[in-house]
């Protein structure tokens, strides 16, 4: 666990490790606000609310795209941002299911996502493609389809990201990339040896499933542009997750929550510890910050 002598353990007995009072809290979606189940419990919700009635912006901070929203879009008030796509976008979820409107976008470059597919098709064959893109998702073939979002388009992943191809106009979120055989840690440091600094490369999925952005893209770094917005630094915000990919944001923020259930590599990032998403550990933690103000 990084050390943070500020900073106790949700399941400790004190709430006074908030030396600096939060003005932000960031949390995760998949595995750390949401249990198992995907629902948002009563407990949590009572608590989202009650830290935004305190003046504490909540953001939901997250890899899924904009469209799979609608499980927190109930539960957003005062700003109503999240950040989808592990940074690659900004969405306001007012308005609803089908009215998400994207604020910002940090697109994936199409040479870039070309050259990278190029790279992992030969550093790990056998690796099958889908591209995100703003207005939804294309697949190959080989690709294991997604229960929640059926494909817009099926193709080799060199037609879904040509010049002419039918959705050209829509930005590139990110690309996905799968393998059947390798396991999910072996394959994330694959890639990224072989991507290197052309690309972010991260993972959130318990497989072999790996999600590429553009270079520099995180949910840390647009984390930190939309704090800038408002004024709020690093130390007055309290992140929480459970994947690699949270660790960037995990270790940028002042305060930051492992949630039980983690990767062993977010346990060791994080400044502290709470319990599992299935006990409510992002809930514990903002009854604390709520008792300490």
């Amino acid at each position: 666990m990084r050390e943070n002598g500020s900073v106790t353990s949700a399941t400790g007995p004190a709430p006074a490790a908030f030396p600096v009072p939060p003005r932000l809290i960031a949390t995760d979606l998949d595995g750390t606000l949401l249990r198992d189940d995907k629902s948002v419990s009563a407990r949590t919700v009572a608590a989202l609310s009650a830290a935004e009635k305190a003046g504490i912006e909540v953001f939901f901070v997250t890899g899924r795209p904009a469209r799979w929203m609608d499980v927190v879009s109930d539960h957003v008030h005062g700003h109503g941002l999240a950040i989808c796509g592990n940074g690659a976008a900004v969405v306001d979820l007012h308005g609803g299911p089908g009215e998400h409107r994207f604020v910002e976008v940090r697109p994936l470059e199409r040479l870039t996502a070309l050259a990278v597919v190029d790279i992992l098709r030969a550093a790990a064959p056998g690796t099958s493609f889908a591209v995100e893109r703003t207005g939804g998702i294309h697949h190959e073939l080989a690709y294991p389809p997604m229960h929640l979002d059926p494909a817009s388009g099926i193709a080799p992943a060199e037609k879904l990201l040509a010049e002419d191809a039918d959705t050209a106009e829509q930005p590139v979120l990110k690309i996905l990339a799968y393998h059947p055989e390798l396991s999910p840690d072996a394959f994330l440091a694959l890639a990224r040896t072989a991507v290197g600094d052309r690309a972010s490369v991260t993972r959130s999925s318990p497989t072999a499933l790996l999600e590429v952005s553009g270079p520099g893209v995180s949910k840390a770094s647009t984390l930190e542009l939309c704090c800038a917005e408002r004024g709020i630094a690093p130390a007055e915000v309290v992140a929480f997750g459970d994947m690699p990919n949270d660790i960037e944001m995990l270790t940028w923020a002042g305060t930051s929550y492992a949630m039980g259930n983690a990767h062993p590599d977010v346990l060791a990032a994080a400044s502290g510890r709470t319990v599992a998403n299935n006990e409510d550990g992002v809930a514990v933690v903002i009854e604390q910050i709520l008792q300490s103000l």
